[in-house]
């Protein structure tokens, strides 16, 4: 679920980040653009770890 989320969040900054190269001007402040990445890199995180606690619990490591 987590990786999922992290997905959705970094498509919403690469949308912005091609509408701005393309001239479109993007619908983010550079504010907006860090919380965002920032958002997408937490969940990215904590996705990794969920999973690598699923991981040591089947395993019993």
């Amino acid at each position: 679920m987590f990786i999922f989320a992290a997905v959705a969040v970094f498509a919403v900054f690469f949308a912005n980040v091609a509408m701005g190269a393309f001239g479109g001007g993007g619908f983010l402040s550079d504010v907006g653009e860090m919380l965002v990445l920032f958002a997408a890199s937490v969940l990215f995180v904590a996705a990794i770890l969920k999973r690598e606690a699923d991981h040591k619990k089947k395993n019993g490591s």
